[in-house]
Order: C-alpha cells, then structure tokens, then sequence
C-alpha cells in the first residue's frame, strides 16, 4: 500500500467520523445502527454484483466505494461503543488470508484446486470450532443469505464430511422423487397449502443439490434464467404491439405461438 492510499483511507475514515459527529454530523447518520445499516449493504453488494454482470466498469469501481463505505461504517460504530476499529478489520482479514493460505505464505505443498479448497474448508472448520458456541458443522451458516446460496452451502458443509451421493443417478433419483410428492398432495382433496409449500421446498432443495453436482451455481443459474426469461418477454410484447394489439387482447396460444417464434430467433443467433 503506497502512501497515497493509506491518505484516502485515512481521508475515508476521517470523513465517516464527520458524518457521526454529535454536534457536526449528518442527522441522517446520527440515527444509523449496526441493524439499520444491514438492509443497504446487502443492497450495495448486489449493485456491485449487478454492475459486474453489466460489464460496467465504471459503475463497478463507484458501487465497490459504495460497499467499502459500508466497511467504515460499521467500523465507525464499532469505535463508537469501543468493540474493534476499522484497522482491527484490515488486521483480522490480513491475518485470515495469510493462514488460509499456507501454500502462499507458508511451507505448504497444495498442488491443485481440490487440494486449497480442502485445506480452505478445514481451516474454516477449525476457525468454527475456536470460535462457535454451536459446535454443528451447521454454525455460523448466515441465515439472511439468499435461500439458494444458503441450501447450497448447508449441502457443501455436508458433502465435505462425506454426507452426499457420489454418482448422479441418485441425486436425479431424489428430484423426480420430491417432484412426485408435490404433486401426490397437489392431488389431494381438499388441498393442504402448507403441506404443498412444504413438498415445494424439499423440492427446491433438492434441485439445488443437483445443481451442486453439476457444479452449477443455483442462485447465478436462476438468475440468468430471469434474464432469458425478460428479455423473451420483452421482446414479445414487442411484437404484439407492432402488430396493433395488447397482450390481453391475445390468446394464450397466441402468445405461445410468439414465444416459440422470439425464442427460435434467439437460438439461431
């Protein structure tokens, strides 16, 4: 870190304890709280992930200071009530890099990228135990996580400790095998919602874990998929209208028809 930088950091800091100050400072922040703060950093952190599927680089480098902003922020809270400092921060993220990375910094032979990320995993497993009350190789699985990213790294956790399936066929087995359960209570008269949410979820689960096996990320593959899916539509209700009329003017299977017709055109880019 050159000195320029340690003075913008210095100059970031300096301008976060502005903002607090209790005579001087924003009355906006003044009211800001550790829970406050957490509903925009999720947000900021899905702008910068946006901003990178955009290929936007400007924006991606003016989104990552609005994240890092969210560092110093709860950094300045944290000083605030005499818990930790933003430089604590810097120590205990530099300090972690360095033990988890033995083959880097240390004497350590990891050859290739199974190898790192099993000694990732287990000192991650050993940084858990030090640390956890809940001993569960369950712990510390943060539950405001997308239900997707959460499911696959509960399953991750699992497979790790050799609780997983290694071939495919099982793993397909048990998504036809949930599927059929949705539907066995989607049958039933009269319907029980709650049974049929509880089918959908084991469901989802268990697609998730195929997609894990197909080394597939479920929360990015679902997301592209509603980007397909946008984009198709868009481009639907295009046509429709340059053909006079609304989408409620059209029949189901007219619009169908339009859909096969916008998705062939795709696939023959």
């Amino acid at each position: 870190m050159n000195n320029k930088t340690t003075l913008d950091i210095d100059n970031l800091l300096t301008i976060m304890a502005k903002l607090r100050d209790p005579q001087q400072g924003c009355p906006w922040d003044l009211k800001q709280d550790f829970d406050s703060i957490v509903p925009h950093t999720i947000e900021e952190a899905y702008e910068v992930a946006d901003a990178i599927e955009q290929k936007n680089w400007v924006d991606v480098k003016e989104e990552l200071g609005d994240l890092l902003f969210q560092v110093v922020f709860y950094s300045q809270l944290a000083k605030e009530q005499d818990l930790f400092d933003f430089d604590d921060v810097v120590v205990g993220i530099s300090e972690k890099l360095t033990r988890r990375h033995p083959h880097v910094f240390g004497d350590a032979v990891l050859t290739d990228e199974a190898a790192v990320k099993q000694n990732w995993e287990a000192e991650k497993a050993k940084e858990r135990a030090q640390k956890a009350q809940d001993d569960s190789l369950l712990a510390n699985i943060p539950l405001a996580l997308p239900a997707l990213t959460r499911a696959n790294k509960i399953q991750q956790r699992c497979a790790s400790q050799g609780f997983d399936w290694d071939t495919l066929g099982p793993v397909v087995d048990k998504v036809k095998e949930e599927l059929n359960e949705v539907m066995d209570e989607v049958i039933q008269a009269p319907q029980q919602q709650h049974k049929i949410a509880e089918e959908m979820g084991d469901l989802l689960f268990s697609v998730v874990n195929l997609s894990r096996h197909l080394d597939v990320k479920p929360e990015h593959a679902l997301q592209q998929a509603n980007k397909k899916f946008e984009r198709r539509f868009r481009q639907v209700e295009k046509n429709v209208l340059e053909q006079g009329k609304t989408l409620g003017q059209c029949s189901l299977t007219e619009l169908d028809l339009e859909w096969d017709r916008v998705k062939q055109h795709e696939c023959k880019k």
